[in-house]
């Protein structure tokens, strides 16, 4: 039920992604009004899969969207680490990838999560795609968003969710140098609308070399996606290369599956997502009347596996601390309540990179020896434990 000391206030949210469509979603419980600015021109769709366990499927279910999101929930399917040449070097047991999850935890595409949010708030909010903020100036009583389309928008509260290379944070914060540590690692993901050729339905294979992995999930229809990771020298390079040429550089040597989705890469690069892996670190998540939410504030980046749920569980705990009057104080309310966790996933990001890219032959053995120990039943009791207690 929105506070109704709340009616009336207004937000403008710069991003249309997970974490702006959460705080839309919770703003409007407490009252608020949101016009939602997204520089695209159009909602984006397909993405990577993503795990929404622990604090982001609270958030989802504070939220209101388990119902919704079960309906699109991808499940456990069966996972064989893979040779260069595409065949099975032996299975994980799904009983290790279900306690790594939890009971309570929900495997979607990211696309379909945004899907869900935006059903969820497009009849109570503004939508205005092809536009972002281009000027910010605020006061003690509000915030003033210049934004590209010309017009002028006042507010009591500026949320910039605008992604890792978010404009508010440019304009509020300073330039993005400041702010971003490049990891030296790039990442692609590719929604793929057929199974790739030779992977069985159901399944999914994972080859782990030096510096390199490359994951195919065979699901069905539109159900499909390709996922590549790898350590460089020269982020800005392989970005100058564009994801088809650098993928392919990275990876062309592989068989199995990867042949295919290279394949489809290079009919419609337009479709993945392909960025350098960085974390954004900062002092401060606010200023006044202006705050930066998910990976405009924090990017753990993908090998923390935790980023979209940090956006829904910091817009849910946004939303939360706004129900009290002064604005400030609650921004820095909110951020100390979750800094602690952020610290968190962002070491664990970077002791993640080991096991999406390990470093050395040696590094791969040693991931693959924990692995195999899993299918040992005198050790599977002992890795289950550690996998929860991982999550």
């Amino acid at each position: 039920m929105a506070a109704a000391g709340h009616r009336g206030r207004r937000a403008v949210v710069v991003g249309a992604g997970i974490a702006g469509l959460a705080a839309v979603l919770r703003l409007r419980r407490a009252g608020w009004s949101a016009l939602v600015v997204e520089r695209a021109p159009e909602r984006r769709s397909g993405g990577y899969m993503i795990n929404l366990v622990d604090g982001g499927f609270d958030a989802a279910e504070h939220l209101g969207l388990v119902p919704a999101l079960r309906e699109r929930d991808l499940g456990l399917f069966t996972s064989i680490i893979v040779r260069a040449d595409g065949t099975a070097k032996f299975a994980v047991p799904e009983e290790i990838v279900a306690a790594s999850v939890g009971p309570r935890a929900l495997t979607v595409f990211r696309g379909d999560l945004e899907a869900v949010l935006f059903e969820a708030v497009r009849d109570t909010a503004e939508f205005r795609f092809g536009t972002t903020a281009t000027a910010i100036e605020q006061d003690r009583d509000g915030v003033t968003a210049v934004l590209s389309d010309g017009s002028t928008e006042r507010a009591d509260l500026l949320i910039g969710a605008d992604g890792l290379h978010s404009a508010v944070r440019a304009l509020a914060f300073g330039p993005e140098p400041d702010h971003l540590t490049d990891m030296g690692h790039m990442v692609g993901a590719l929604p793929l609308d057929e199974a790739p050729a030779g992977l069985e339905a159901g399944t999914g294979t994972t080859y782990i070399g030096p510096g390199r992995t490359a994951a195919l999930i065979a699901l069905g229809p539109g159900r499909s996606s390709a996922f590549f990771a790898y350590r460089t020298h020269d982020t800005a390079a392989q970005l100058r290369l564009g994801p088809a040429k650098a993928l392919a550089g990275a990876f062309g040597d592989l068989g199995g599956g990867v042949p295919d989705a290279l394949r489809r890469l290079r009919d419609d690069p337009g479709r993945a997502y392909f960025d350098s892996a960085s974390q954004i670190r900062m002092d401060a998540w606010s200023t006044g009347r202006v705050v930066l939410l998910g990976d405009a504030a924090w990017c753990v980046t993908l090998f923390a596996g935790y980023g979209a749920a940090l956006a829904m569980s910091g817009a849910d705990r946004l939303g939360d601390a706004l129900e009290a009057d002064d604005v400030p104080a609650a921004l820095a309310s909110w951020e100390a309540g979750l800094r602690p966790e952020v610290r968190k996933r962002q070491a664990l990001a970077r002791r993640g990179m080991a096991q999406f890219a390990p470093p050395t032959k040696g590094r791969v053995w040693m991931n693959e020896a924990a692995m195999r120990a899993m299918r040992v039943p005198a050790l599977r009791g002992l890795v289950l434990r550690a996998a929860r207690a991982a999550r």
